[in-house]
């Protein structure tokens, strides 16, 4: 014989629902009835859920989207950095390259110890081509970071074609030397030797530790800005 389901009459379930949430006694929670018990437990877990969200997540996720954002960058810098890596031989190569293209810049720059050899090079190349030195005098030595550079004010007098050849052995001296502020003048007498005006410029390199103390004294001024 079969056994007929209960009915559940719904209309009377919510009312009697309803009525367990009203004259409720909110400084009297705990004689509250059980739906109003239950509603309230599941209110304080969602209002602690989404406190824990707001203080606690939102800063991963804030996080999360930084990184997100970080992501072409940091492809980029992969491309290139695998760029340089396939071509490190090449790189390695040049810088290999340029190294030795200093050191040979840095062989043509005399010492401190070469510079009274350089002066005697320019006056000899001055007396081989025949000319008269009026004046030879070495100015104040100008200090740079990893060099310092020594004007020389000259005035020789001769033919016009050994002043010019003299400007072109002292250009080819093996130290670098440079010529600026050339002055030729023409003597009133068409027969009497040309004059010439110069100042040449030779430049030594620093030893280390003069190098030293260029950086000592450029950090001491930066420190006082």
């Amino acid at each position: 014989m079969a056994t007929s389901m209960p009915k559940i009459d719904l209309n009377a379930w919510f009312a009697n629902l309803s009525e367990q949430f009203q004259g409720l006694n909110p400084k009297e929670p705990g004689q509250w009835p059980l739906a109003p018990k239950l509603a309230s437990a599941l209110a304080v877990v969602l209002a602690v859920v989404a406190a824990g969200y707001f203080f606690l997540l939102s800063d991963v996720q804030a996080n999360l989207e930084a990184e997100r954002n970080r992501e072409p960058q940091l492809r980029e810098d992969f491309r290139n950095k695998l760029g340089q890596a396939v071509n490190l031989p090449e790189l390695r190569k040049q810088k290999s390259q340029v190294e030795e293209y200093v050191t040979q810049l840095e062989k043509q720059l005399p010492g401190k110890a070469e510079i009274d050899s350089l002066l005697s090079d320019i006056s000899s190349a001055g007396v081989g081509r025949g000319l008269q030195f009026e004046l030879f005098r070495p100015g104040q030595e100008v200090v740079k970071d990893y060099y310092a550079e020594l004007p020389i004010s000259l005035r020789v007098s001769g033919r016009y074609h050994d002043i010019g050849s003299f400007a072109a052995d002292v250009s080819n001296l093996s130290r670098i030397v440079t010529l600026h502020n050339l002055i030729v003048v023409a003597p009133p007498n068409p027969n009497a030797p040309l004059s010439m005006e110069v100042t040449a410029r030779t430049y030594r390199y620093l030893d280390a530790a003069e190098v030293a103390e260029q950086r000592k004294a450029a950090a001491k001024a930066g420190g006082k800005k």
